[in-house]
């Protein structure tokens, strides 16, 4: 589970980085979607779901923009 989650983390990580540097437009969705997390509390736990949803809704922000764009 540890190991999917990081994985998880990694592609989280990396599309944000492509938000970031080729949709800087975008980056205001950024915060909207992290408030879904849990944040700043130690206790809490992100389980792989969250962390799927999270993933996939930044993979659907670029690809509507991407659609909408053309």
């Amino acid at each position: 589970m540890k190991t999917e989650n990081a994985n998880i983390l990694s592609e989280i990580s990396t599309l944000t980085r492509v938000i970031e540097e080729q949709y800087p437009e975008l980056q205001k969705y950024l915060d909207e979607g992290r408030s879904t997390l849990p944040q700043g509390n130690m206790e809490a736990s992100i389980d792989n779901k969250s962390l799927e949803n999270y993933r996939d809704t930044l993979k659907e922000l670029i690809q509507n923009y991407d659609k909408n764009k053309h």
